[in-house]
């Protein structure tokens, strides 16, 4: 199987001719880099001496080293092509004007997590909308959706749950590549700015990432490896609730648990350990810091065994209701803030419903409420087709 190529070197094998003569921001983090870890901000400005004016960073930081939500990030200077770093996760969210006078033309290499509460695809359509306000050119330069691009996973968002961790009605796991989804908010979400792709070569929507011979770099603190890529889609949900989602652990999402579970009693509901294409594990862990610190948790390593059978999304919600019903007294939902928003229940802004919670309360059966969702997702499936670039 050949090697996938990413929009970035295609990019420079064959760059687009608008380039040429005009001064380039780039949108980037670590894991903006070809399959020999070299970063784009070094390749672009060698490939194009003196026009690459202004860096741009998403949530985390341009280092990726900001651990959680609502920890900002500082504007700096990049030390070693001495031009400014725009922090797009601190005092504003969206590129200011005096940001984009900077440059002619936005470039954003960021690696998407496949996944609706993945901020920096909210990051990309604010500059996208600011791209347009102030008329400069957006090029994407395209890399795989790491979960794969074909399987899609659950509700559509509601409007009323809009936020940074969901912006537009798609569902939770979309199925398209950052690229894609550039197209599909700017065409059929009308944002209307100048925008070019630049797609991948030999990526097939079935792969999910170890298929595409490209490094692993952790696009966020806690996404470390592909495993913790491959589960988040579901786990995420638990950051919404008390049960630590294993941050502060060398498994971000991987592991989950609190010191009250009943490990035995939660697989008893469960019918065992294995569930569809994966296998939960009970251990004991102790985070270092966030929920739990220090504390014993009990709880569950999930062991992905068939990436495209498993289903993070079900699988997590299922767990979740197992806990609630067993757990009534200890188990509690996170309450606000969550990303910028005081009022809203942060569970209903990941999961992009108000209805969900309730229905998972009164134990309604999680695969007839999955089962409801299938409109919904025809309609986003005929909604995408001609965004689709594989």
């Amino acid at each position: 199987m050949d090697h996938v190529l990413t929009g970035l070197e295609n990019f420079l094998a064959a760059p687009p001719e608008s380039i040429h003569g005009n001064r380039l921001g780039l949108l980037c983090n670590p894991a903006s880099v070809n399959r020999r870890f070299q970063h784009a901000s070094k390749l672009i400005d060698k490939k194009f001496p003196g026009q690459l004016t202004a860096l741009f960073s998403p949530q985390h930081g341009f280092f990726a080293e900001k651990q959680d939500n609502m920890i900002e990030s500082d504007h700096m200077t990049d030390p070693d092509l001495n031009i400014p770093i725009f922090s797009l996760y601190g005092q504003s969210r969206k590129p200011l004007k005096e940001m984009l006078n900077l440059i002619d033309i936005l470039i954003i290499d960021l690696q998407d997590a496949g996944t609706r509460v993945y901020t920096f695809i909210y990051t990309m359509s604010y500059c996208q909308e600011a791209a347009q306000t102030f008329g400069k050119k957006v090029i994407i330069l395209d890399r795989p959706n790491p979960v794969n691009g074909m399987t899609l996973e659950g509700n559509c968002l509601n409007e009323d749950c809009a936020s940074f961790v969901g912006r537009f009605p798609i569902p939770m796991r979309h199925g398209l590549t950052i690229g894609e989804l550039s197209l599909l908010f700017n065409d059929h979400f009308k944002i209307n700015c100048d925008i070019e792709v630049v797609p991948m070569k030999n990526w097939k929507r079935e792969m999910v990432f170890p298929d595409t011979g490209l490094p692993w770099v952790p696009p966020s603190p806690n996404l470390p490896t592909v495993d913790s890529a491959m589960v988040y889609p579901g786990q995420v949900l638990w950051e919404g609730t008390n049960i630590s989602e294993g941050r502060g652990t060398t498994q971000p999402f991987e592991l989950f648990g609190a010191p009250f579970l009943d490990t035995q009693k939660i697989l008893e509901k469960l019918s065992g350990p294995q569930i569809p294409g994966a296998f939960l594990r009970a251990v004991v862990f102790e985070p270092t810091s966030n929920k739990w610190g220090k504390k014993p948790c009990h709880g569950f390593q999930i062991h992905v065994t068939d990436p495209q059978e498993y289903r993070p999304y079900i699988s997590t919600l299922k767990l979740i209701q197992s806990i609630i019903l067993l757990h009534q007294d200890d188990f509690k939902w996170k309450l606000p803030p969550y990303e910028y928003e005081t009022q809203r229940m942060p569970i209903d802004l990941i999961t992009g419903s108000r209805k969900l919670r309730k229905q998972i309360e009164q134990a309604e059966d999680i695969d007839a409420i999955a089962s409801s969702w299938e409109k919904e997702l025809e309609e986003y499936k005929k909604m995408i087709r001609p965004f689709l670039l594989y």
